[in-house]
């Protein structure tokens, strides 16, 4: 799935209404709070909403043989955080370091919670490989990652 930077993805962008959104995907199957919504979709599609219009978007990693998330040929998500930053950084994008991983002035953000180890991508991997998994990517405009 790519992920269109500062806008959402083909799905959901941001500033749509949750009508609008809905009515492309259906209800989310568990509703939960009202600010945000999961979708049914392949890979997971996390909706903030400000009121009833998008804020943010966030897709998530589909694991081993699911759809990922890209970006100009770059898969994002279920890859190692240094290497997904190098391959951006060679594109041109200049990563911000964060808690959680690195934000870029275009409009996203990839990220780690850790519930993922080194030996989901490398079977190698010793039990307290440091290497962390980008689990998701985050999507708005700039200002709302930049302050």
């Amino acid at each position: 799935m790519e992920i269109l930077p500062g806008k959402g993805v083909e799905l959901v962008r941001v500033g749509e209404t949750r009508d609008v959104v809905e009515a492309r995907l259906g209800p989310p199957p568990h509703p939960g709070i009202a600010a945000r919504s999961v979708y049914d979709t392949e890979p997971a599609l996390v909706v903030d909403y400000d009121g009833d219009v998008v804020e943010l978007v966030e897709v998530g990693s589909s694991g081993d043989g699911g759809e990922q998330a890209t970006l100009d040929g770059v898969q994002l998500t279920f890859r190692f955080m240094d290497d997904v930053v190098a391959e951006l950084v060679a594109l041109g994008h200049r990563p911000e370091r964060g808690d959680l991983g690195y934000t870029f002035p275009a409009g996203f953000t990839i990220f780690s919670t850790g519930s993922r180890s080194a030996s989901d991508l490398d079977p190698f991997a010793a039990p307290d490989d440091p290497r962390e998994i980008v689990e998701g990517v985050g999507i708005a405009p700039a200002e709302f990652w930049m302050g």
